[in-house]
């Protein structure tokens, strides 16, 4: 029996099916079937030119999707089902990772025939994910719905405990059905209104699970490219609650969520400006009653306008709704008027400034520094400032940072707030401006300034023009800005070839390339077995305990920050003695939350707001990270290094890599939890078959990572020293990294 049966259902709509179905066969599954209930002779015709494994159920042109559904799914044996419409997409490995999380769903709740679980979970009914919208007009835009999917995490729950499931996009196609369930249920399900087949679902639903990843391409068709709708139409969404809310009876949290969701639908359909006067009267009255009818008990209306809108709705007063409108309209236009001349206004001041400031000559002891979106002190400018302190004491420093993070700079930095009359004075003044990320497009070159570019990492994932095929990544990324933005640039420092080549055709310019190492990863040989100690006091890890520090990177297909381990246990599997120091991806400001409820076992340390991330590496025996760019860093330190890598095929689709880490790791790999659990077990993390590969590792990516790499940047950047007259690079053999932990402690 197959793990998950895809239902494919529908007619061919304007030929999406074609693409859809060459997905499937180009990344096949071994626990998975496909089904294609299709609908017309395109559709029959297509689904008939692929693979001889995918089963067709031919169906007659006008078949509704309702009954297509249904007809996959009486062909279907899997466990689970996935209905996907012909006009939709799946992203590569989708299938596989619904697969695996089934999977994980089913051994909890004992279904498996190999499974001895006494005590089996109650069976999970639903598996919700995430996905991305593609219209005629944009490609793969991200969904909103991460955040409610991160904040449930990978524990089951019922829809009493996370209402709040309810406000994901009511699709089908972003969530799979017990096959038991559907079955059990498959006359509610039946129905042409796809959301109210998925509220139903969840309505319905024992328990549910979720997984924070894009699973589902839904793509808009354009309107105007469809069949005309009569306006009434608009009825059912009326209809559509009034079968929904008593599915909520007696279930206040369920209830509540529902009515809120029924009248903001209400009044934002009753909105529109194409609804005729008779539709919109009869609307109005309708959306009325039930916004009466169903009201929970003590149901408390939002404030401000909103609860006007809800008030006048409720007591069915059509001809002052509309007046209330009315002026909404004109006193939002008048806002906007006046916030637009405000604007307007100050720009213009702005610009006055900063161009008096760009006509006076460029300061040549000025040096701005910024680094991480004008986070603070960090990174490979603030080792570059360091460095500059002490080679050039008299180039004046000054960091921009943003105003919420001005009070955690160290005491006595200089600092402007980006937009104030400093801040551009500084910018236009200084003749040294140097970033790991680049300054905002405003920001005028001048010719005898000069802009270093840092960045702030070795480049698996795609970056800057190669991200224009992987749209998901780039998130509406403006290219022709970004080529603006570098070619500004004067020097781009690389810590290694690799680096060097990808920069030059991920960031095609004239600038030139520094091939000096990377100043921040400087300290890995410096620091002495004192720091060593030091930075471990200062994170509280006992002598002789083993550090594990654990750093994911983000996904740019999912929200926030879930940790794709459990976390207790593992901590617990790897014993007493071991202490696993978890930090989140800054993206995600540090707050990790679901590690809060950690903190307090003393075996793992949230230590996603501590900086610097390189007192970390230091305090770690080994590292534990999946495709962060922190690999490359830790290296230099020549300690164990393993890849969690359980979704890469998805990562390498979805953000596009530069090389095969599954092929170039730097140590031991897992696929799953139980495989890395494995790794530490048995020893594996710091065997010589992981020493190798990390020897191999390190020759290609720490090739100019020496300890000396900030002194080789100021002095050709700041002081004008020719490249011949620089610090060699060292040879790797010559290199002693700082001492390890436990020679720390020797």
């Amino acid at each position: 029996m197959p793990r998950l049966s895809v239902i494919v259902y529908g007619p061919n709509a304007q030929g999406h099916l074609t693409e859809l179905l060459d997905s499937l066969e180009a990344h096949p599954l071994p626990d998975a079937e496909v089904i294609v209930a299709a609908v017309g002779d395109w559709a029959q015709e297509t689904a008939g030119r692929h693979a001889p494994e995918t089963l067709v159920v031919p169906l007659p042109e006008g078949t509704g999707d309702a009954a297509a559904r249904a007809a996959g799914a009486a062909r279907a044996s899997g466990r689970w089902l996935h209905f996907v419409h012909a006009k939709d997409g799946l992203p590569a490995g989708a299938p596989r990772l619904i697969a695996e999380r089934a999977a994980e769903l089913d051994a909890a709740a004992g279904t498996e025939a190999s499974g001895t679980r006494d005590a089996p979970a109650a069976p999970v009914d639903v598996l919700l994910f995430d996905h991305v919208t593609t219209t005629w007009q944009t490609t793969a835009a991200p969904s909103r719905d991460g955040r409610h999917l991160a904040a449930v995490g990978r524990e089951s729950r019922t829809l009493d405990g996370r209402a709040d499931l309810l406000r994901l996009a009511p699709l089908l196609g972003n969530r799979a059905l017990r096959a038991d369930f559907w079955r059990a249920h498959e006359a509610r399900f039946t129905t042409e209104d796809e959301p109210l087949a998925a509220h139903t679902v969840l309505l319905l639903a024992d328990r549910i699970a979720c997984l924070n990843q894009v699973a589902y391409e839904n793509r808009v068709l354009r309107p105007e490219s469809l069949p005309p709708r009569a306006p009434a139409h608009r009825l059912t969404l009326i209809e559509r609650y009034e079968s929904l809310l008593p599915l909520a009876k007696n279930r206040r949290t369920v209830h509540a969520v529902l009515y809120d969701l029924m009248v903001r639908d209400l009044v934002r359909t009753f909105a529109r400006e194409d609804l005729p006067e008779p539709v919109a009267r009869e609307f109005f009255r309708r959306a009325s009653l039930a916004a009466v009818r169903w009201r929970p008990e003590g149901h408390q209306r939002p404030p401000g306008l909103e609860g006007v809108r809800h008030a006048l709705l409720e007591e069915g007063a059509y001809t002052r709704y509309r007046a209330f409108q009315a002026g909404n309209r004109a006193r939002r236009a008048a806002r906007t008027a006046v916030r637009s001349r405000k604007r307007q206004v100050g720009a213009k001041v702005r610009d006055h400034q900063y161009r008096r400031a760009l006509s006076r000559p460029v300061d040549p002891e000025l040096a701005v520094f910024a680094a991480y979106w004008d986070r603070g002190v960090a990174c490979n400018p603030a080792a570059i400032a360091a460095e500059l302190a002490e080679l050039a004491p008299h180039i004046r420093r000054v960091w921009v940072v943003s105003k919420d993070n001005a009070a955690l700079l160290p005491p006595g930095t200089d600092h402007v707030v980006p937009g104030t009359r400093r801040y551009w004075e500084t910018m236009a003044s200084a003749k040294y401006l140097t970033n790991n990320v680049n300054f905002p497009g405003a920001v005028v070159k001048r010719p005898d300034a000069i802009h270093l570019q840092t960045h702030h990492g070795t480049p698996l994932k795609r970056m800057g023009l190669d991200q224009m095929d992987h749209p998901a990544a780039a998130k509406g990324l403006d290219f022709a800005a970004l080529l603006g933005r570098i070619d500004k640039w004067d020097y781009s420092v690389s810590a290694n070839s690799h680096s060097t080549r990808m920069w030059e055709r991920a960031y095609p310019a004239r600038y030139t390339s520094l091939d000096h190492g990377y100043p921040r990863n400087d300290v890995y040989y410096r620091a002495t077995a004192a720091d060593v100690r030091a930075a471990r006091a200062r994170l509280g890890i006992a002598p002789g305990r083993t550090a594990v520090l654990y750093a994911p990177t983000h996904r740019d297909y999912e929200a926030g920050f879930t940790p794709r381990l459990d976390l207790a246990a593992l901590a617990d599997r790897l014993g007493e003695n071991t202490v696993l120091l978890v930090r989140a991806h800054y993206f995600y400001g540090g707050a990790a939350s679901p590690l809060t409820g950690l903190r307090r076992s003393g075996r793992i340390i949230d230590v996603s707001s501590y900086d610097p991330v390189e007192e970390l590496c230091l305090a770690a025996d080994a590292l534990v990270t999946d495709y962060s760019s922190i690999m490359f860093d830790y290296a230099n330190l020549d300690r164990p290094i393993v890849i969690h890598a359980d979704d890469w095929e998805t990562y390498r689709t979805t953000r596009g890599v530069y090389f095969d880490l599954m092929a170039e790791h730097p140590g031991q790999v897992a696929r799953s939890q139980e495989e890395l659990t494995e790794i530490f077990a048995s020893g594996a993390w710091r065997d010589d078959s992981a020493a190798k590969a990390r020897a191999t590792f390190r020759r290609r990516f720490c090739e100019y990572d020496d300890g000396r790499a900030a002194e080789r940047v100021v002095r050709r950047v700041f002081l004008g020293e020719p490249e011949e007259a620089l610090p060699p690079v060292l040879p790797l053999e010559e290199r002693t990294p700082a001492p390890t932990p436990e020679e720390a402690t020797a």
